[in-house]
Formats: structure tokens, C-alpha cells, sequence
């Protein structure tokens, strides 16, 4: 028996479409997931909207389930939460994460999906990704309690962090962004707010994720001596320059790369699966809801992905609903 469904393309840079694509019946030890939610990851996702992938990046920035190649036609996503609607017993009807694009339902084996904990909303559990790449940054920083903790840049990634080290006990840390919006969300997540200008220095670390590089200039800056810079940004084709003069290494300054795609060297013993359920256990906390900052159907994506890449409509974590209306 065959299935319907519909996903979204980039059929060229700044040009989405949705497009009808066929879908087979799950085999053995597959699963057939009809899609509840997915999530718009803004930062990246509008880099590949835009066309920015650099070509010496193109195979490392391959999402799991990825059709097609930069800088289009591809189909790009990977923040998906559904209901297994075919496959193994344990599976049928439960809630399930997996790296898949925007996409109505989709088959993938069973070992790419994972379940959604009772105490986590599906909508929420679309920030999984996210939080997942929140971990693995803390277990490459390894914040130390009494830790004085910035973290650059307010965006869905940053604030994923801030959301975790507000958990840490005896620690400072603040939400470092240049707009001041920014504010109502450190609050909702329990961690302080500070313009660029007014943040406070003398951090023990910081972690930089606003993409930019006077964001990355101001990270050295709040610095203490010997001080951390986990940088978890990623700026596409963009070139970017540093103050790596003046007391950078009087002061003994590191500066140190964060990517997801490898699970941190600090936890040897763990998988990207334990990674990606902790992530999904993390999330139980209702103050990450304040990471999902809009809503749209499904069918609005190639008319919304414009107005997301260009900023015209600010978002974190954009989230996309399906349902009856979704197959348009």
C-alpha cells in the first residue's frame, strides 16, 4: 500500500514550494510517522533558505534525511515530532522525535525516532535539536559551580543554553543580546539580561552563539584572564575577523569550537542516541516554551521562509502545525 504525502523544498535559494512526494509502506523494521509539529531552526535554516552553504561545507551540513543538495533543490529540516502510525508494536501510537524535514508523514527505520517522555508536550518536544546541541556544548565547556557565565547572543541555540546553566547550582549567568526584546525570554527561562554594552565581565566563560563577529569581539572582552570562549555559532560563507591582538594572549584567552555533529570528546561513553534522550528528558521544563516564539500551518512555509530569512518576522523557534489542512 502506497501513501501520500507532502514536504517542503527549496526549490532555489530564497524559493520554497510544497511538493507532493511519494511515500512507500513502512518495511521491516521501519515506521510510518504522521507529522504533528516541526520546528523552523532560524539560524540555520534560513542560511540554507538564502543559499549560504559554503561548498567545502556542503556533506558536513547534510541533515540526516536530507534529499537533494545545496543550494537547491533540497529538501532541509530536522526538527520533526509525530505518531507512529505503522510499524513495530512498542512504536504504533506513541509521540516520536526525529531529525526530519517538513514533511506531512514519512517513513524512516524505527531506530531513527525516539519517544517522546509522557511529561514533554510534542510541541515542545520539537526543540530536542536544540537542546541537544545545548548539551553537548556544556559537556565541551564543563561549567564549574561558583562559574561567572555569559552567554553571547539570544537566539534559539544560546538560549537553549542559558535555559540549562540556570539550572547549575551557584553560578551567574547572563543572556548577553543586542535587542532588548530579549529580555522577557532570559526571564522566562531564570537567567539575567544585559545589553552588549552594560553585560558584565570578569566571566570564567562564555558561551558565544549570536553568529556575528563583534558578538565574538565582546566574548573575549568579558573574559576573565585564561578565560573560555565556546563558540557554537556557525556564519556559512561569511569571513570573520578578530581582535587576537592586544592582551588576547597576555591574558591566555581560549577560544574553542562547539558543533553538534560529533558527540563532545568529554563524554566518551555516550551515544548520539543518550545525547538526544536526554535532551528530550530536559525538556519537561514548561519554561522552555518560551524558546517557541510563533505558529503557522504547514501549508503558509513558502510563504513564511521569506519573511523569517529576511528578519521581517522575528523568531526563535518557529513552530509548524499539521493537520487536515496541512496537505494544501
Amino acid at each position: 500500500m502506497n501513501h501520500a504525502a507532502h514536504a517542503f523544498w527549496l526549490d532555489s535559494p530564497g524559493r520554497g514550494e510544497i511538493r507532493e512526494v511519494p511515500l512507500s509502506a513502512p518495511g521491516e523494521d521501519e515506521v510510518l510517522v504522521r507529522s504533528l509539529y516541526s520546528g523552523v531552526s532560524r539560524g540555520t535554516e534560513t542560511l540554507v533558505f538564502r543559499g549560504q552553504v559554503p561548498e567545502s561545507q556542503h556533506a558536513a551540513m547534510r541533515a540526516p534525511f536530507q534529499e537533494g543538495d545545496f543550494p537547491g533543490p533540497v529538501k532541509y529540516g530536522y526538527l520533526n515530532v509525530g505518531v507512529v502510525e505503522e510499524g513495530p508494536r512498542t512504536l504504533v501510537g506513541r509521540t516520536v522525535f526525529c531529525l526530519y524535514p517538513h514533511q506531512t508523514r514519512y517513513v524512516v527505520p524505527a531506530s531513527a525516532v525516539t519517544p517522546v517522555p509522557d511529561t514533554v508536550p510534542a510541541r515542545r518536544a520539537v526543540l530536542a535539536g536544540t537542546v541537544e546541541t545545548a548539551v553537548n556544548a556544556l559537556w565541551d565547556a564543563a561549567p564549574l559551580i561558583g562559574d561567572r557565565i555569559a552567554v553571547v547572543g539570544g537566539g534559539m541555540v544560546g538560549s537553549s543554553v542559558a535555559a540549562l546553566l540556570a539550572r547549575f547550582p551557584g553560578v551567574r549567568v547572563q543572556l548577553v543580546d543586542a535587542d532588548p526584546a530579549r529580555a522577557k525570554t532570559a526571564e522566562a527561562l531564570g537567567v539575567g539580561f544585559a545589553l552588549p554594552a552594560d553585560a558584565l565581565g570578569g566571566c570564567d566563560l562564555v558561551v558565544h552563539a549570536s553568529a556575528t563577529e563583534q558578538g565574538l569581539a565582546r566574548s573575549l572582552e568579558l573574559l576573565s584572564a585564561e578565560g573560555t570562549v565556546i563558540e557554537l555559532s556557525w556564519y556559512g560563507d561569511r569571513k570573520v575577523s578578530l581582535p587576537l591582538g592586544e592582551d588576547f594572549h597576555s591574558r591566555r584567552l581560549v577560544i574553542r569550537s562547539s558543533q553538534v555533529g560529533t558527540v563532545s570528546p568529554a563524554r566518551p561513553g555516550r551515544s548520539y542516541a543518550d545525547r538526544l534522550a536526554l535532551a528530550l528528558d530536559l525538556l519537561a521544563d514548561p519554561a522552555l516554551d518560551a524558546l517557541i516564539t510563533g505558529e503557522s500551518q504547514f501549508a503558509e512555509l513558502p510563504a513564511l521562509m521569506p519573511r523569517l530569512a529576511s528578519g521581517e518576522v522575528p523568531a526563535l523557534c518557529h513552530l509548524v502545525r499539521y493537520g487536515e489542512t496541512a496537505a494544501v
